[in-house]
């Protein structure tokens, strides 16, 4: 599987997974010029913004370790711009991420929930 059929099975994989957990997606890999984020939805009272990382090999690290601070700086800039730019918005948000683990022939080894994964600190 290429990298970028990985990405949207994870990203097709973690919206089914959050909304078996009652969030409700409002919007799909939003973009800015600061960056990108893969799934905007709201869960209970808040705006959540998810990363979505995907890997089928643990060689370079987990999913979550993917995430370098840059990349979480950018979800930060990009977070402010959809708030800013958008009405009716809840006024508590925060970025999530899920992590997935894929084997052979795309089989979910491990799909995870981090809540509130990017401070705002």
């Amino acid at each position: 599987m290429k990298r970028r059929e990985t990405g949207m099975l994870g990203e097709k994989l973690a919206r089914d997974y959050l909304e078996k957990k009652d969030y409700h997606v409002i919007e799909t890999n939003y973009r800015c010029s600061d960056g990108e984020i893969d799934i905007i939805a709201k869960h209970k009272d808040f705006l959540v913004f998810v990363e979505v990382r995907t890997k089928t090999s643990l060689k370079f690290g987990s999913p979550e370790e993917s995430v370098t601070p840059t990349k979480k700086a950018r979800l930060k800039a990009t977070a402010y711009h959809y708030i800013q730019n958008h009405e009716d918005l809840p006024l508590l948000w925060r970025i999530d991420f899920v992590a997935i683990e894929l084997g052979l022939k795309g089989k979910i080894l491990r799909i995870e929930l981090i809540e509130n994964a990017v401070n705002d600190g």
